[in-house]
């Protein structure tokens, strides 16, 4: 079944508006996580909309254009690294995609929603494991969550040039690792990842 299909039987099993909620930073030592809540016309056909992950970056600046301008309603939802440290990836994942539905300017009959459930939305809620690669709003909120996220981490790679954001987004690669054993975790790192917790550290930047 298309991703098309999959929302097309939603829409024609009395859910005629559904939103896709996906999110975009669970992996990473640093930054943010970032959700995202789309709602496309059911007509819209978005060549290549696919799992962001999936997607080569330019491509993915591409779509997230396309989805942008041809969304019937977008919503995003952020929880940054120190609330990340406080409560955990997994609440801040659910409160970031709380946010982006709550985003959202008009009320979907459905969520459809990348594995989690989320707590305090009154909508009905579908959790569908590998929601990207099943249904279109899903993957559209995939690549726009992504790039929101890949965006903010441009920025901070000119706040902290010394840990090359621009090339990992956050995530642990040797060099990212190197650079917080050189440099100390900054601002933005996640202190309470092992990653973080774990690496030999001459001192501390905050």
């Amino acid at each position: 079944m298309s991703i098309y299909r999959h929302d097309d039987s939603f829409r024609n099993k009395g859910f005629p508006v559904i939103a896709g909620i996906d999110e975009a930073g669970r992996g990473p030592i640093a930054g943010p996580v970032v959700a995202a809540a789309v709602i496309l016309p059911p007509a819209v056909r978005i060549d290549g909309l696919r799992d962001s992950k999936k997607v080569p970056e330019k491509e993915r600046a591409t779509l997230f254009w396309e989805v942008l301008t041809t969304a019937t309603d977008i919503g995003v939802g952020i929880v940054d690294n120190q609330e990340i440290d406080r409560i955990n990836i997994l609440q801040a994942t659910k409160i970031a995609m709380k946010l982006a539905a709550e985003d959202l300017r008009s009320i979907p009959d459905a969520l459809i929603i990348d594995a989690v459930t989320i707590p305090g939305i009154t909508i009905r809620q579908f959790p569908l494991i590998k929601a990207d690669a099943h249904s279109a709003a899903v993957a559209a909120a995939s690549i726009i969550a992504k790039y929101v996220r890949d965006m903010m981490m441009l920025h901070f790679d000119v706040m902290y040039p010394q840990y090359n954001f621009k090339r990992h987004k956050g995530y642990c690669t040797r060099a990212h690792m190197d650079s917080i054993a050189l440099h100390g975790p900054c601002p933005i790192h996640r202190r309470s990842f092992r990653q973080v917790m774990t690496t030999e550290l001459p001192f501390s930047l905050s």
